[in-house]
C-alpha cells in the first residue's frame, strides 16, 4: 500500500484542481459524517473534508466560503487559469446577516 502525501489546504490556498476534486467527490455537498476533526500541533482543532488523488490526500479545510464556492462552482471559470493557481479562486466576503 503506498503511502500518500498529506496537504491540509485552508480556502486561501485552494486551487482550481482541487475544488474540482471536491465538487466531484461531493456533488450534493458534505455533511457530518463527511468531516475529519483533528487538532494541529499547538493544540488548535481543524475541521476539515478529505479529497484523494494518485499521490495526495488533501484535507481541506471547511469554511462558509468553500460551501458557497462548492455550490456556484462551473468549471468554465476556471478555464483561463492553471490547476494549480490559487488565485483563480474568488475570495468574497459572506454576510452573516443572510
Amino acid at each position: 500500500m503506498d503511502i500518500l502525501k498529506r496537504v491540509i489546504v485552508d480556502f486561501k490556498k485552494l486551487t482550481p484542481e482541487v475544488l474540482k476534486l471536491l465538487v466531484e467527490s461531493y456533488p450534493d455537498g458534505y455533511d457530518d459524517r463527511d468531516i475529519i476533526s483533528f487538532k494541529k500541533a499547538h493544540g488548535d482543532k481543524i475541521e476539515a473534508v478529505e479529497v484523494l488523488t494518485n499521490d495526495v490526500k488533501y484535507l481541506v479545510k471547511i469554511s462558509a466560503k468553500l460551501e458557497v464556492t462548492m455550490a456556484n462552482y462551473d468549471e468554465d471559470d476556471y478555464e483561463e487559469f492553471e490547476d494549480d493557481d490559487p488565485s483563480a479562486i474568488p475570495d468574497f466576503q459572506i454576510d452573516e446577516d443572510d
